[in-house]
């Protein structure tokens, strides 16, 4: 394979050490990778009105995250280990303003959390948030450019 683009998907594989060895095994050599997901303090905000909400409404969601915002140096490493040449590691600051809030923390953001509860439970966890949650999102991206080694 010559080049991997994936945007808004990789925070959502939890083992990156994994998820990058295994993206260099189908890459070529002097195949590029290019990457823009959820990084390092991405939705801090939402992710404490979650964190609030699961006390009350949601107790076994208390600690569970469906994400992983990882930081731009331990990316760099863990490139650099599963076999790539990283030109460039970047996290990037980019407030969100969704027209329907609403409806985009509950499909973009709660999707997973949802999935996890009995569905008695899901309407009054997803209105909670919602309720709570402030725009802009504090969205931070992780951005990637990196090539397989020769």
């Amino acid at each position: 394979m010559d080049a991997i683009v994936s945007t808004a998907t990789l925070h959502w594989v939890p083992d990156h050490d994994r998820l990058y060895r295994r993206l260099a095994r189908v890459l070529r050599p002097g195949g590029v990778l290019e990457v823009q997901c959820g990084g390092e303090g991405n939705i801090d905000g939402v992710r404490a009105v979650i964190e609030a909400v699961a006390e009350d409404v949601a107790p076994e969601l208390v600690g569970w995250s469906p994400w992983v915002f990882a930081g731009s140096h331990e990316t760099e490493l863990r490139l650099r280990d599963a076999g790539f040449i990283v030109n460039r590691c970047w996290l990037e600051e980019r407030p969100t303003y969704p027209q329907d809030v609403d409806a985009f923390v509950r499909a973009s953001i709660l999707a997973a959390h949802l999935e996890r509860l009995p569905e008695e439970r899901r309407e009054p966890f997803a209105t909670g948030v919602v309720a709570e949650v402030r725009v802009p999102l504090d969205y931070v991206r992780l951005n990637i450019s990196a090539v397989r080694r020769v």
